[in-house]
């Protein structure tokens, strides 16, 4: 090994890692926010058991589409997992209310988000412990 080969911290990788599943969700939000944009075909029959209309969509998608960009920028990336929660809360309550339960993506991307933003930033640890 040469000399001058930098060795890359455990530090450094935890924090690569908490980047790639950090920019999972905020990938989800984004590809939803932009069929809330396109609208495709069978998007308006898809919405009514849901209790939403089409003409509201636009205004989601700009929310989803900002609280990925909030997340994203690392001085916001708390603010951003916060609101992203809270979000996906709704998007919960949402389907429980019509008696959908296929919730798994959206408890997905609530811990996806929490647990990129645990492996970047060293100050949540302690207050988010995970033991062994």
């Amino acid at each position: 090994m040469d000399s001058e080969t930098q060795t890359v911290s455990t530090g450094q990788k935890w924090t690569k890692l908490g980047w790639a599943l950090g920019i999972l969700p905020a990938l989800l939000l984004l590809f939803s926010a932009t069929a809330k944009f396109i609208q495709p075909t069978g998007m308006e029959e898809s919405l009514k058991p849901l209790g939403w209309r089409i003409d509201q969509m636009v205004g989601l998608g700009i929310l989803e589409a900002a609280l990925a960009i909030i997340y994203l920028i690392p001085p916001t990336r708390i603010l951003g997992a916060i609101l992203i929660t809270a979000y996906m809360g709704g998007a919960i309550a949402t389907h429980v209310r019509i008696g959908d339960f296929f919730i798994v993506v959206h408890i997905l991307i609530g811990v996806l988000v929490w647990l990129g933003v645990w492996l970047r930033d060293p100050r949540l640890r302690p207050l988010m412990p995970i033991t062994s």
